[in-house]
């Protein structure tokens, strides 16, 4: 059973009010059915490692944030009725049939000394530049979402507080800003790209590669991470049967009488030829591909895809042409049985792996080391492959981000044992 959804906030029965849905119990119930039957069985499921909205978890605006959490983690792992500990009760060990994983990005900003000096040329930032282009692309409010182009006022218009004359002055300066760039590129300055996420996928170069050697040092305080928030509603089973639409996981999407929903369900009759477990198996065409190509692109198995997809046939409308996908290669060979152990290994590796990693490298908010229990059963999958683990060579550089988010994560442990201490004097 594969799920990827925006939440799991779900019940195992009646005793876990206010919540009423109980796709909880499904997963128990057929947890310990395969377990008493003896099959070889998993529920893997990706979510956000943080759901809701963007935000400081400590600020006051993230109560609800906050709330979602604690729910999923009482529909998860908390709590004599939490799924876990439902499975459990049965003396069957939840970890061998249930996984939670996340998915999480690094990238390098675009900063190096002959930037920050066509910068001081021009007297404009980059980073102001970048947001007078979108204004071009996307529209004045998209591209300064309300805050106005001096950055200062979060509430006003983007004409406020002088935002026209400011907007005006931008304009002007980009100009001069593109054409000091141009002279730079020809002196074979400014010439690294403006991302390194392909690293991540297929065929990427590792990160050390794309470190400059006259700015190493300095360049490694560019890195910065991100999570892939998990917007997606999708459930596949047994490669037979997939579910995919707008319901989250909630009582909200799956009462019935909250938010409408929408969803398909497709259990189509063409079969093709696959495996399940080691042995021969025909599987549903759109669920077996669906999931095929689903974890080939968080295990960094597919090629990145360009940002011109005039040319990509799986980027056109239907019925504008089939869909290419490269089945045989050794890539798509890998993911076909779902239950293959060196398919397993390689996922779980990468996860346990890459949790390490970026927990070094950027102190990733929240965390086990840094917030007692939290994450208990919930491992961390995160895009970084064989190709890109050499990010551990920059360890060694105490960043400003990692400086304020170990900080950070100081107070937010000091602030969770409080908060558990209070929380289990109240019970």
């Amino acid at each position: 059973m594969y799920i990827e959804n925006q939440f799991f906030i779900t019940a195992t029965g009646e005793d876990q009010a206010p919540i009423r849905n109980t796709i909880g119990r499904a997963i128990v119930d057929a947890v310990v059915r395969a377990a008493k039957e003896k099959r070889k069985f998993r529920v893997i499921v990706v979510i956000p490692s943080i759901p809701g909205f963007p935000g400081d978890l400590r600020d006051n605006a993230a109560t609800g944030t906050r709330a979602i959490i604690d729910y999923q983690y009482k529909s998860i792992c908390r709590g004599k009725h939490s799924i876990m500990q439902m499975i459990e009760q049965q003396d069957i060990d939840p970890k061998q049939y249930i996984f939670f994983f996340n998915l999480r990005i690094y990238d390098r900003l675009p900063k190096s000394k002959a930037l920050e000096e066509t910068e001081k040329k021009a007297g404009v930032s980059y980073a102001h530049l970048q947001r007078a282009h979108a204004a071009e692309v996307m529209g004045e409010r998209a591209a300064t979402q309300g805050r106005g182009w001096d950055d200062t006022n979060a509430d006003g218009s983007i004409d406020s507080g002088g935002g026209a004359e400011c907007r005006r002055e931008l304009s002007k300066k980009k100009g001069g800003f593109e054409k000091l760039e141009e002279e730079a590129r020809k002196k074979g300055l400014l010439n690294e790209p403006d991302s390194i996420a392909k690293d991540a996928m297929l065929g990427g170069d590792t990160v050390t590669s794309e470190l400059s050697s006259e700015e190493e040092g300095s360049e490694k305080e560019n890195f910065i991470n991100e999570e892939l928030y998990v917007h997606s509603k999708v459930l596949i089973i047994d490669d037979m049967v997939a579910l995919v639409g707008s319901a989250n996981i909630n009582d909200r999407s799956q009462l019935g009488d909250h938010d409408s929903e929408v969803a398909v369900i497709v259990e189509d009759q063409d079969t093709m030829a696959s495996r399940m477990n080691g042995e021969e198996y025909r599987a549903a065409r759109f669920a077996t591909t669906l999931r095929r190509t689903l974890w080939r692109e968080h295990l960094g198995l597919l090629p990145p895809q360009s940002l011109d997809a005039m040319e990509d046939p799986n980027a056109h409308p239907p019925g504008h042409g089939g869909n290419e996908w490269d089945e045989n290669s050794k890539e798509g060979e890998l993911v076909i049985d779902p239950l293959n152990e060196k398919l397993w290994e390689m996922w779980t590796g990468n996860a346990s792996h890459n949790t390490e990693v970026y927990r070094e490298l950027f102190h990733c908010d929240p965390d086990e080391t840094s917030t007692p229990s939290i994450y208990l059963y919930l491992s961390c999958y995160r895009k970084l492959t064989e190709n890109s683990q050499n990010m551990e060579g920059l360890r060694s550089i105490p960043t400003p981000q990692r400086r304020r988010e170990e900080r950070a994560s100081g107070r937010w442990a000091r602030r969770y044992r409080r908060a558990s201490t209070r929380e289990t004097r109240e019970h």
